[in-house]
């Protein structure tokens, strides 16, 4: 898998080889932050970007083109599975992702389809059409939402600042809540497999909504089903797990075997690396706000982590979370190029 790659650099940290430096990608680096992406967006809904191959590998390729990173991510949406389902899924401007149907009971579950992954063949389609055009320059990313992540979107019918119906459904009605789980589970089982076997060179699990959760929640309604999902994909590609909460919840994730755990910006990276198991590689963890500082703000604040994590293997400089729209495109130029310069 390494001799295909020009640059490799992910993969060998992935798998906690030694690497010259830290690789460097950014959640949600193909995004509104820069004005090529709005270029596309305004000609299309941002499901027909997700649905239109051609149009997927042109909001994929933006950051290889214009920031030279070392990972490309897969344009779509951890969403596209709940619809696969039969979540009838839309997005509204200044409102984000919304589901007309939520599922309230018993027939809302039942009615859920799970022989589905044909109705995502868009994605596989995506990605061989991104992989032709990266030639091997850099790996390509694939990625799918984590069961509690969907399910919550389902339930709510949207995003939730509190997860009320979320968690009265994991509190008065669990064998419900076990049974979605287990639905969205299988469907992203054979999500993740077609993607690999359309040619990823490694995918990353999105428990977004993670941090909603106790701990004895997070266990039962959340870990048990990515644990699921990582021991029945196919383990030919590096596995990243993150999820917002993942600085208290990593020594938990490290029990689902992924090849790296991906850090928010709560935790010091070193001492969460360091209480992992051996071969454990970690990913993050910079503060997606450092990103609208001054440059030398941004700068120090890289090489601190730099510093720190230094003697480490197994690690990838990300961000704890995805970038927001209104950070400076020059400013994540920076900061990627302070990482692309850096050596140990």
């Amino acid at each position: 898998m390494n001799k295909t790659l020009q640059n490799d650099l992910l993969i060998r940290a992935a798998l906690s080889q030694s690497t010259e430096r830290p690789p460097v990608w950014m959640m949600r680096q193909a995004g509104r932050f820069m004005p090529e992406y709005w270029e596309i967006k305004n000609k299309y809904s941002f499901l027909e970007m997700c649905k239109t191959p051609e149009i997927a590998a042109d909001v994929t390729m933006l950051p290889v083109d214009l920031l030279d990173i070392d990972a490309a991510i897969l344009f779509s949406d951890i969403l596209v599975t709940g619809e696969a389902m039969g979540g009838e899924l839309s997005f509204e401007q200044g409102v984000g992702p919304r589901f007309s149907n939520p599922i309230r009971t018993q027939a809302d579950v039942d009615r859920l389809e799970t022989d589905c992954v044909d109705k995502l063949r868009y994605v596989a389609d995506a990605i061989r059409v991104i992989q032709e055009r990266l030639a091997g320059r850099i790996p390509l990313i694939g990625f799918a939402g984590a069961p509690f992540t969907i399910l919550s979107y389902l339930v709510e019918g949207g995003s939730s600042k509190d997860f009320k119906r979320t968690k009265l459904l994991l509190n008065n009605e669990p064998a419900l809540a076990h049974q979605l789980l287990q639905k969205i589970a299988d469907v992203t089982i054979n999500y993740l497999n077609m993607q690999i076997d359309a040619g990823v060179n490694a995918v990353q699990l999105f428990d977004s909504w993670a941090l909603a959760l106790s701990w004895n929640d997070y266990r039962d309604f959340s870990h048990y089903y990515n644990k699921y999902i990582l021991a029945n994909i196919k383990r030919t590609v590096p596995v990243i797990s993150f999820c917002k909460g993942s600085s208290v919840f990593a020594p938990m994730m490290a029990d689902a075997n992924p090849d790296v755990i991906s850090i928010d910006w709560n935790a010091d990276l070193k001492n969460v690396k360091q209480i992992l198991p051996a071969g454990v590689a970690v990913q993050g963890n910079l503060d997606p706000f450092v990103l609208y500082a001054d440059k030398s703000v941004i700068e120090d604040k890289i090489l601190q982590l730099f510093e720190r994590m230094r003697g480490e293997n197994g690690f990838i400089f990300n961000l704890g979370h995805g970038i927001m729209p209104d950070i400076p495109f020059d400013n994540v130029k920076h900061a990627i190029n302070v990482v692309k310069r850096f050596r140990y």
